[in-house]
This record gives structure tokens, C-alpha cells and sequence, in this order.
């Protein structure tokens, strides 16, 4: 049995038509897209934009017990200190957070989330089958003697979500530039689990400050951490570029923020690492500094765009939509149309899931929502 929607617009993943009609079985599965001339009788129309599910390339699911207790525009590493120090202050409040937090997701639209894990603690809502989730075991370690203890310590966590969910579901992947040091960045690329890496990439301008001249907040941290060492040694180059010479030629990326990604940044990864995406958090990016990253810059660059919520800790909610709104606040030009392209099939081919989730395409099964006078409703 198939169902025949004609809405008022239809987005399918790459395009926004108009009289185009949704052909769709029972279970959620594509039949077709026709024009509504050819499409018969019976037809159920819907007002506003018919658009496939979301793709939530970056998230924190585990903190989101988390949400309203750190304040706005404290800067990221005042923001980090404060997630550390008041992260476990009331445990029992976690699995309800997750659960809430998940329901949250699949009320606003999305199908599919990029979740980072530090820990086990989603693992119980995960194995429901609500969402899709590929879960990046996130890995820190900052004192280079200690490498393999970290790798092994993180590696018994991607152990433990690898019995939950397929292998390529799972990845061990960096934090980010600064708190990962070099032998761990070796080991993280030597793995055959990190097929697929996410990375907290250029958030704050510290971040390029130590890579550059070894000065700046991150050398404070260091200070008051006691290191023996730096975790990466500045070298007179943007974060990006170097660690990106710590990692194999190639290697999908997942990279996380960009706030402060440069036009060189840019042309760096695209001739090292071409099938990287770049994921936008611009509540978060807001939340925590007030600052967005210059995205008319990365589309002149043609760089591959996705968009994630970050967590509850660092957002107001979890909705791709309202990211979509945030940056049609502060950059009105960009069409509609393509922010949507971002949130569905870049953000499908980012996780290596294209073939069932991010268009309107003949047997995939993406979800279908229903955009209405800013409001997101889950049709299918």
C-alpha cells in the first residue's frame, strides 16, 4: 500500500520543487517523486515543505543532564573546565536527561545523529533503535608518555559499544588538536577502527594561538595540569595542519566547529583530506563564545557542509532546524534550499549512510518531516 503526499513544496535532498507528489509505502520506504500532473488521485496534501528526515552530524547525548547549568559566552576553555568540574555533581540525573533528550530529537525531525561518547552511559536508550547513531568513542589524553594507557582505556569503551552495534557504527576517534597528544594521534590513526573521524576542530582562537607561537590560554592549561610535556609541540602552523600530517592521506573526517577555520585551512584539507565535511553547531558556536564561523567563506570554498546541535550543555535545544534558523539570522543570503541539502544528504554521506538515509530516492528509508511556519513536524 502506498500513500501519495503533494505538499506545498518538496525538498529531496538536493533540490526544492514545487506540484512534485511523494509516493510512500506503509513502512516509510520511497516509492517515488512524480510530478503532481502524473500522480492520479488520492493525494493528501500537506501544507508547507515535505523534506527527508535530519542528519544531526554532531552531538553530546551523554551530557545532556547538563543543560542550563554553565551560563553563556564564557569562552571555550572556561566552558570545558566548568563540563569537567560539574559533569558527575548529580549521576542519577543522567539517564533520565538521555532519554528525555533522545525523545527531543525524534520530536524535532532527525533520523540520524553523529553522537560522541566518553563513556557507556547512552548505551541503554541507544539499544532501543530509536535513532541511528554512529558513536564516536571519543579519545583524550594529553601527556605523551601515557599514550597507550589512554588508547587502551578509551579502546575497552569503543570495545564496549562494538557488542551493541556494528563495527562501522563505531569509531575511535581525537578530541581535538590540543588534548590529544602525538604518539596518541599515531595510534588513533593506526587503528582500524577510526574509519571515520570526528574532531573538535578550531573552536576557539586559542586553540591556533598555541599551535602557532606556544602561547595563550592553552599553555596556561598545560601549567596548571603539571604536563611533563606539551600534548602537540607548536610548530608555526594552523592546528589543522599540523595534526593533519599525523593522519593517513584520505581519511574521512568529521570536523567539528570551525569557528576559526581559515581559506587556507580550507584548501589544506581539501587537497589532503577530500572527503572531509565540515560540521556547523551555530547555537553552540553562539551559546558558548557569540561568535559564528564565517560560512560564506566556506561555501566560496565549496566546502562539504553539515550541521550538528553540540549538547544540551552548550545549546537550547536539539533541532537542526532552529541551527538552520541561527544561521539564516546572521547570513540571510543563503538559500533555504541549500542549509537543507547540509542537514540531510551531506550530513547522510558524512556518516557513511547515504544509501538508506538523506533524499527522497526509490527504496531508501529516510523519514519524512514536514516544515510549517517554523515548526518541524515527524510525518514518517
Amino acid at each position: 500500500m502506498y500513500k501519495k503526499i503533494k505538499p506545498e513544496q518538496l525538498f529531496d535532498g538536493y533540490r526544492m520543487f514545487e506540484e512534485k507528489v511523494l509516493i510512500l509505502a506503509d513502512d516509510g520506504t520511497i516509492g517515488d517523486v512524480v510530478d503532481a500532473a502524473d500522480a492520479g488521485e488520492d493525494l493528501r496534501p500537506v501544507s508547507g515543505i515535505l523534506s527527508p528526515g535530519f542528519i544531526n552530524c554532531h552531538c553530546h547525548l551523554e551530557l545532556s543532564h547538563m543543560k542550563g547549568i554553565i551560563g553563556e559566552h564564557t569562552g571555550l576553555l572556561k566552558f570545558v573546565n566548568q563540563i569537567v568540574s560539574k559533569r558527575y555533581a548529580n549521576p542519577e540525573t543522567i539517564p533520565p536527561a538521555i532519554k528525555q533528550a533522545e525523545a527531543e530529537m525524534i520530536k524535532n525531525g532527525i533520523v540520524a545523529v553523529g553522537d560522541i561518547c566518553n563513556t557507556t552511559d547512552t548505551l541503554f536508550q541507544k539499544n532501543k533503535g530509536h535513532l541511528y547513531y554512529h558513536n564516536f568513542v571519543e579519545v583524550i589524553g594529553f601527556e605523551p608518555a601515557l599514550a597507550q594507557q589512554h588508547f587502551d582505556a578509551y579502546k575497552a569503551v569503543y570495545d564496549d559499544y562494538c557488542r551493541s552495534f556494528d563495527a562501522r557504527q563505531v569509531s575511535l576517534t581525537p578530541h581535538a588538536p590540543y588534548s590529544v597528544a602525538t604518539p596518541l594521534w599515531q595510534l588513533l590513526d593506526a587503528f582500524t577502527g577510526s574509519r571515520l573521524l570526528s574532531i573538535h576542530n578550531q573552536e576557539t582562537p586559542e586553540e591556533d594561538e598555541w599551535f602557532f607561537n606556544g602561547t595563550g590560554g592553552l599553555k596556561a592549561l598545560y601549567e596548571r595540569l603539571g604536563l611533563n610535556e606539551a600534548p602537540v609541540p607548536a610548530g608555526g602552523k594552523a592546528s589543522i595542519q599540523t595534526y593533519g600530517a599525523y593522519l593517513t592521506q584520505q581519511q574521512q573526517l568529521l570536523l567539528i566547529h570551525n569557528v576559526f577555520t581559515t581559506t587556507e585551512d580550507i584548501r589544506y584539507v581539501h587537497g589532503r583530506f577530500p572527503d572531509a565535511f565540515w560540521c556547523l553547531c551555530p547555537n553552540a558556536n553562539h551559546y558558548i563564545s557569540n561568535r559564528l564561523p564565517n560560512i560564506p567563506m566556506m561555501r566560496e570554498e565549496q566546502a562539504q557542509l553539515v550541521l550538528g546541535t553540540d549538547s544540551l550543555a552548550s545549546n537550547y535545544g536539539l533541532s537542526i532546524w532552529e541551527e538552520i534558523r541561527r544561521i539564516q539570522k546572521h547570513y540571510p543570503e543563503i538559500p533555504v534550499a541549500e542549509m537543507l541539502s547540509w542537514a540531510t544528504i551531506n550530513g547522510a554521506k558524512a556518516l557513511q549512510i547515504s544509501d538508506r538515509y538523506g533524499s527522497f530516492e526509490k527504496g531508501k528509508k529516510p523519514g519524512v518531516i514536514q516544515i510549517v511556519r517554523n515548526t518541524v513536524n515527524r510525518l514518517y
